[in-house]
């Protein structure tokens, strides 16, 4: 509820100050060429800041024949207001080394003129400062219900920064450029607030700086030249604002010296400070305001201002882009609700995980079962319900996404009056520490129901990968009874990969294998960045159907994939029947997350079956000889046949530390990797301890078991839970 007030909140500010914000970033863009701008004239003289007022004072006299004011400004151009020699009045920068006229004052050019009024009032004098000065204001609300909501999603402060999981081009960067441009933003809408306010006179101004000069006992004397003035010695032009020079020669006439934080009064002749005021908080707070605000006299600043003025445009379009697709994705039905037996109930926060439970949708249909599909929050009394599904994501820390949060409550008043079936899929990230926790939760709110039966037990997704759901998809229909007919490409995937030629080199063959299991070697037809971790997208026919290998890459830059033959593979097949010399056309996905770790004090490799083609050539890059382990799993020694001359080259290379097997049908009990792990736990403690890396590669299944046991090790003997090494990348995972 409270992520719903805060989004909201966040979406209403932002519909409702759209056109303001709008116009304003436009311009905002516009108004940052102009420090740009002036920086570029040219007129700034290197060292001219440490120069002393009085230096630049000689050198101006000699050169005019008078001079009424001098002035630095945020440029640090120097700029007076003299006449020359010949009696020419002007104002014109100089060089405050030799008194040289360099150019004449520019006027503020047109475009600036005219986007500053659109900017500062849109042409609608006080009306419009008024709605300028509240759209400041929205953006600074929109700006701090936004950091909330990254908070809540990122799981507290200390994950601000975290990795961000993926759904969508515009929620991935709507975050990732709103955690990079916030304190810019922030800056700039406090900043625009305080001028307006102070415009409306809501922060009153302070009164003019008053002197009280005592005339009565002004001295004439001693009189000392102004290069003397220990004032004029000491202050720096980085320091100077305005010097204004006295009218006349009259000893009550004086020097104005106005200073970056102070203002003085300076006797002509003697150059004694006949009064002193530093300006007040208020009359400061105005310059730096207006100073961060519009990035003047400082380039770097303005250039930040200005990708920050295009960030908001970027937010402004995907903030509605991803509203529209969420109001776009409406769940269509063939059938009435309580003419159904399959229910599919989809939690979702960006609407990401709707394709997945659309897939099913889809499948149930094509086989002629009745099947409806709604939001978790429409649930209600389905009166033919026999099997209960729940597709749904978790957001923040563990809570209900936004079209689930009212479930809970729905299930306690319109409870399920017959036996059902019942099967929860969960989709999040593992980089979260409460992956998947709303789906566990409503598994255990599911199982406590005296009419259900739970199905499996509950699926968690990782990353949205498609081969980990349809896994699901296949063991909950052999519950079932159905056969339903999942395509290989994700509904997820718009993008189509580039293809590129291979030609087998090596290979042996799946029936030699007491597992059905075989090696081929493949070599890239052009030059290909490959490293081992990588996926190889697989392509057996021409209806583009993908399948995904884990793949090796040898130190001949060949790519080595392990791959299991299933009777009724289509692709497991098609590359089992390919002989060397022959073709075949495949993508490269970059799996940048699954890299073997070259800075790591410690790794620890565990896979099962095919799951250890992509360690094969991650060892072979251990030049650095990094105390390695690989725990594998496979039926019998026969198993390891396939892989022994690679594990025991890299044994003797000493790429490997140690390989440890477990084979699962060799002892009346049966052994599998996460029984050896459970034996090393004081080396996995450590290794986790000593930031090392485990790495795990295989089945699903395989994963969870893994998983358990590490989760015990680390709470056990580090006293963290398993999702603390997991943020800081020490687990890494590529399993399906």
């Amino acid at each position: 509820m409270i992520i719903s007030i805060w989004r909201y909140s966040h979406l209403v500010l932002a519909v409702s100050s759209f056109l303001f914000v709008l116009i304003a970033a436009l311009t905002g863009i516009v108004l940052s060429f102009e420090p740009i701008t002036y920086k570029m004239m040219g007129y700034s003289i290197a060292g001219a800041a440490d120069l002393s007022l009085a230096e630049t004072l000689i050198h101006l006299k000699s050169t005019y024949a008078e001079i009424l004011s001098l002035k630095v400004d945020h440029n640090g151009f120097v700029a007076v207001s003299a006449i020359d020699q010949a009696g020419n009045m002007g104002d014109f920068y100089v060089n405050p080394f030799t008194g040289e006229k360099l150019g004449e004052v520019v006027e503020k050019a047109p475009l600036f003129e005219f986007a500053t009024s659109l900017h500062r009032s849109l042409f609608l004098k006080g009306l419009g400062r008024f709605f300028v000065g509240l759209s400041a204001f929205l953006l600074l609300l929109i700006t701090v219900t936004g950091i909330i909501l990254i908070l809540k999603r990122q799981q507290g402060i200390k994950h601000f920064f975290a990795t961000i999981q993926k759904e969508s081009f515009y929620q991935y960067y709507h975050i990732y450029l709103g955690r990079i441009s916030l304190i810019p933003i922030l800056i700039i809408t406090l900043s625009g607030t305080y001028l307006s306010l102070q415009r409306f006179d809501i922060i009153p101004e302070e009164a003019p700086l008053s002197h009280n000069i005592d005339f009565e006992h002004i001295s004439e004397t001693p009189k000392i030249d102004y290069s003397a003035f220990p004032i004029f010695k000491t202050t720096k032009l980085s320091a100077l604002r305005v010097l204004e020079f006295p009218f006349s020669e009259d000893v009550e006439d004086y020097y104005t010296l106005q200073l970056t934080n102070k203002e003085l009064l300076v006797n002509q002749l003697t150059g004694e400070i006949l009064s002193e005021q530093s300006y007040p908080l208020v009359t400061l707070l105005s310059e730096l305001s207006l100073t961060l605000h519009t990035g003047q006299g400082n380039v770097g600043w303005a250039i930040i201002l200005g990708l920050s003025a295009c960030g908001i445009l970027f937010f402004i379009y995907s903030g509605f882009a991803l509203t529209l697709k969420r109001k776009s994705t409406k769940l269509k039905n063939t059938f009435k609700k309580d003419d159904c037996k399959y229910i599919i109930l989809v939690g979702s926060e960006t609407g990401s995980t709707l394709p997945f439970a659309m897939q099913l949708q889809n499948q149930l249909l094509e086989i002629g079962e009745k099947s409806f599909i709604t939001e978790m929050n429409r649930f209600s009394e389905f009166r033919k319900m026999e099997h209960l599904i729940v597709i749904t994501s978790t957001y923040g820390q563990g809570e209900a996404p936004a079209n689930a949060n009212k479930f809970v409550a729905l299930f306690s008043k319109f409870p399920p009056t017959q036996p059902y079936t019942y099967s929860v899929v969960g989709f999040g990230s593992l980089a979260y520490a409460d992956f998947c926790q709303f789906a566990l939760d409503v598994d255990q709110m599911l199982y406590k129901d005296t009419l259900s039966s739970r199905l499996l037990e509950v699926q968690t997704i990782n990353n949205r990968s498609w081969e980990a759901y349809r896994h699901w998809g296949r063991e909950w229909e052999k519950c079932i009874g159905l056969t339903l007919d999942f395509p290989a490409k994700s509904p997820i995937e718009t993008t189509k990969k580039k293809q590129y030629t291979f030609k087998v080199i090596q290979k042996t063959a799946a029936v030699e294998n007491p597992d059905d299991t075989f090696l081929i070697q493949l070599q890239p037809m052009q030059k290909l960045r490959l490293t081992s971790g990588d996926l190889l997208a697989v392509y057996p026919s021409e209806d583009e159907h993908e399948r995904l290998y884990s793949m090796a890459v040898t130190k001949e830059q060949t790519i080595l994939l392990s791959v299991k033959r299933h009777e009724k593979g289509i692709c497991s097949n098609y590359l089992n029947n390919l002989s060397c010399g022959e073709l075949l056309n495949a993508s490269i996905v970059t799996n940048k997350d699954f890299h073997f770790p070259t800075k790591a004090s410690k790794v620890v490799m565990i896979s099962t079956g095919t799951g250890i083609a992509p360690f094969l050539g991650m060892l072979s890059q251990n030049s650095k000889q990094i105390e390695t382990h690989l725990y594998w799993g496979g039926r019998n020694e026969a198993s390891y046949a396939l892989y022994r001359y690679s594990i025991e080259n890299n044994l003797k290379e000493r790429h490997l530390t140690r390989f440890a097997p477990a084979y699962s049908r060799v002892e009346k009990e049966r052994n599998y990797v996460q029984h050896l792990i459970e034996k090393d736990q004081q080396l996995i403690a450590q290794t986790l301890d000593e930031n090392g890396v485990i790495m795990v590669c295989g089945s699903i299944a395989m994963q969870q078991e893994v998983m358990q046991t590490l989760e015990k090790i680390v709470f056990n003997h580090n006293g963290h839970n398993l999702s603390y090494y997991q943020k800081k990348q020490q687990i890494r995972i590529d399993c399906y």
